[in-house]
């Protein structure tokens, strides 16, 4: 059960964007930092009042009446300017301040969605739509996106503001898009929510917390597309599928020290098995129909991943996978991985040559991953791949986990 101390920042996780996406639909995106305002306002008065005079019988309730309450005030006070200092207000303006605002479960959810749709615009840039996400959708402080981002408050803060302005001067609307728009405009959705899981999966922030959180509210916002009819499609279901399965084996990826553990010395009793399952339904969901998107490719790979065996029939599967995920969508990190997955399958000699020929020299994952091929093989050069790779690293803890691998490797050459 939580204390009166922990309820608060619980329900702000919980609470702030729900009421945030209400308002925000409500004043239109040109006024959004009015919502903002109003649900932050709405938990500092929870803050001083519940201090004094403890928690109400209905938390939730309490905040959704405070929140109704400072909307009207602002709708009313905003009437009353527009008629006494500017004039010209349309008639039933007057009658603004009285009408209802909708906080029920269905209007939040849609208002979620419809933001989702407004914040995920190719209009801003990717890292602007997943720092919007968090702070609107998710109710992450700009601490905390800082965090994520491995920036600052004031850079949060800018980057924000111009993305802010930049869906206004193109007249963004918190709608749902027309039918005949979804396929298109879910497709960007999709990318975002992708980017968000990653950041929190491997981001290189040490806040394991955090970054279970964004792992976690990628999944929440991904589940809510799944749970509406009109963008319940195979590519949805087969994100959420890849994200289950990447989530299961999240406390095996990272040491207490918090080193990330590669797959091949993961502790398969951490994995979670429950979060396997459900990965496996949304893979089944996402079979339904005749398309094929790169979602579904890496979900599949991921699904293989899960499978503790290390068997030949494993790591072709994965092979042949990645084949086809290059062919949809090339990217250097695929490119590596099924480097990776075709030494397991051929042999390190025949993934050498396949390596060397990317040519990914400024990448200290690709320095990484020949350090790993060439050991035992040729170990003067795994050390040698293994000092770029050191030098290319951003992280301590990859640092650390790198001369640890050199260590490892010297004293087997003696």
């Amino acid at each position: 059960m939580q204390t009166d101390k922990e309820i608060i920042p619980h329900l702000f996780r919980t609470e702030y964007s729900k009421i945030t996406a209400v308002l925000a639909k409500l004043f239109g995106f040109e006024h959004i930092e009015v919502a903002e305002d109003i649900a932050s306002d709405t938990f500092l008065l929870a803050a001083e009042t519940w201090g004094i005079k403890g928690l109400p019988e209905n938390p939730v309730a309490w905040l959704y009446a405070v929140a109704k309450n400072r909307a009207k005030d602002h709708l009313k006070h905003r009437t009353i300017f527009t008629e006494k200092v500017i004039g010209g207000v349309k008639q039933n303006s007057a009658d603004l301040y009285e009408m209802e605002i909708d906080l029920s479960n269905k209007n939040i959810v849609d208002s979620q969605l419809q933001m989702m749709f407004a914040i995920c615009n190719p209009a801003i840039p990717p890292e602007a739509q997943i720092g919007l996400s968090l702070r609107i959708l998710c109710g992450f402080g700009i601490e905390e996106i800082a965090d994520a981002f491995l920036s600052n408050k004031e850079t949060i803060n800018k980057r924000l503001f111009r993305a802010r302005e930049k869906l206004r001067k193109e007249h963004v609307k918190i709608e749902f898009p027309a039918q005949s728009e979804i396929n298109k405009r879910l497709e960007n959705v999709l990318t975002t929510l992708y980017l968000l899981f990653n950041e929190g999966y491997y981001s290189l922030s040490q806040n394991t917390t955090l970054r279970k959180g964004l792992c976690l509210e990628a999944m929440r916002l991904n589940f809510m597309l799944i749970e509406n009819k009109s963008t319940n499609k195979p590519a949805v279901n087969a994100l959420l599928s890849l994200m289950c399965f990447h989530a299961s084996r999240f406390e095996a990826r990272i040491n207490p020290e918090g080193e990330i553990v590669l797959y091949e010395d993961q502790d398969t009793t951490l994995w979670d098995n429950d979060l396997i399952t459900q990965g496996e339904f949304y893979l089944n969901k996402a079979a339904e129909g005749n398309e094929v998107s790169k979602y579904h490719l890496e979900a599949a790979i991921a699904y293989w991943h899960t499978k503790k065996s290390d068997t030949i029939e494993k790591w072709e599967n994965i092979l042949q996978l990645y084949n086809r995920l290059l062919q949809v969508e090339y990217s250097p990190m695929a490119a590596l991985n099924r480097t990776y997955a075709l030494s397991k399958a051929d042999g390190k000699l025949i993934a050498i040559n396949e390596a060397e020929k990317l040519k990914l020299t400024n990448n200290h994952v690709y320095s990484l991953l020949l350090g790993y091929l060439y050991t035992d093989i040729d170990n003067e050069k795994a050390v040698a791949h293994l000092k770029t790779a050191l030098k290319l690293a951003k992280s301590k803890t990859d640092k650390t986990a790198i001369e640890k691998s050199i260590g490892k490797i010297k004293v087997l050459s003696k």
